[in-house]
């Protein structure tokens, strides 16, 4: 009976850690800045392309192709006004992560860092203006 309820590896494509950090932004904190769409969204899909270009120019994840990624992914959303704090993670998962997030390349960015950001801010929108004395979010661009 319960091994209905079991995950394989092709149920896990969605979950990257830095959703839950995410998650806990725009459920625990939905009125600060760097929990809105814009931020959610754009500050995961320019650190992950962040996180992909420095893999396919470093290679293999070591302390440098690492702190990289997770630099030059807080340059590029401070640059473009779309800082979110689990954005670094996104950069750094692309390096350190598995070898089939590895052969997805800049596919990772849409599938699933876009995808997976998207899905979190659609639900986040419902849930967060379920209750009339709630609205989120305060800014979308």
């Amino acid at each position: 009976m319960l091994e209905q309820f079991v995950l394989n590896d092709s149920d896990l494509t969605l979950l990257i850690g830095a959703f839950g950090a995410t998650a806990t932004l725009i459920y625990g904190a939905p009125y600060s800045p760097l929990s809105q769409p814009f931020n959610v969204i754009f500050g995961h899909l320019v650190s992950a392309a962040v996180g992909v270009t420095i893999f396919q120019i470093v290679g293999e994840a070591n302390w440098l192709s690492a702190a990289l990624a997770v630099s030059l992914a807080i340059v590029a959303m401070q640059m473009s006004r779309s800082l979110h704090p689990p954005g670094g993670a996104t950069a750094l998962i692309a390096v350190v992560a598995s070898p089939e997030i590895h052969e997805l390349g800049f596919l990772y960015i849409i599938y699933p860092v876009g995808l997976g950001a998207a899905i979190l801010v659609c639900v986040a929108w419902v849930t967060n203006n379920f209750r009339t004395h709630r609205s989120w979010p305060e800014f979308w661009l």
